[in-house]
C-alpha cells in the first residue's frame, strides 16, 4: 500500500471532521476501505458505501474499466455533543520512515505501554497494522500472533 494514499487519506478525514461535514468521499481503493471498514467496527464512522463523484449509490453499481476514475467511498462522519468522534489522524509509518514491530512490541502497545520510539494507545484509540494476512486493527493482530507495520493511530 502507498503509504502516500493513506497520509492523503487520514488528513483528508481530519479536516472533514473539522469542518463538520456529515458525508465525505476518498479514492475507491481497497486498502482505503479495509481501513474505512476497520473505522466503521471500531465506532468512529457511521457508514463506508460506494458511490461516483455525485454522492453515494441508491443502487448497486458494479466497478467496471469504464467507470473505476469516478468511483468513491463514500463515509458517513459521527459526532456527539457537537464533537468529533474522531478527533486526531495521526501516520506511524511514513514514506521515508517504515515502521514494523512484532508480536510481543504490539502486545506492549495494546495494553498502553510504550514498545520502542512508539507511544503506547490510549483507550479509545485505534492502531491499525499492516500485516502477512492483510491491513488489521493492533488488538486482531495480536490476538492472532501477528507482527507488521504500522500505518496510522485514530482516537
Amino acid at each position: 500500500m502507498s503509504l502516500v494514499h493513506l497520509s492523503h487519506f487520514c488528513s483528508h478525514l481530519q479536516n472533514a471532521t473539522r469542518a463538520r461535514l456529515g458525508q465525505t468521499s476518498v479514492p475507491s481503493m481497497n486498502q482505503l476501505l479495509l481501513i474505512a471498514l476497520i473505522l466503521q467496527s471500531s465506532g468512529l464512522i457511521s457508514s463506508v458505501t460506494r458511490g461516483d463523484l455525485h454522492g453515494p449509490d441508491e443502487t448497486y453499481t458494479p466497478t467496471t474499466q469504464a467507470n473505476v476514475a469516478t468511483r468513491r467511498l463514500w463515509l458517513g462522519l459521527k459526532y456527539y455533543d457537537n464533537q468529533p468522534v474522531m478527533s486526531r489522524l495521526k501516520m506511524v509509518s511514513k514514506p521515508t520512515k517504515r515502521v514494523y514491530m512484532g508480536v510481543a512490541g504490539l502486545k506492549e502497545l495494546v495494553m498502553g505501554r510504550d514498545a520502542e520510539y512508539v507511544a503506547g494507545l490510549e483507550p479509545g484509540e485505534v492502531l491499525v497494522v499492516s500485516t502477512d494476512r492483510g491491513i488489521m486493527e493492533a488488538r486482531q493482530a495480536v490476538e492472532r500472533l501477528m507482527g507488521g507495520q504500522l500505518l496510522c493511530r485514530v482516537s
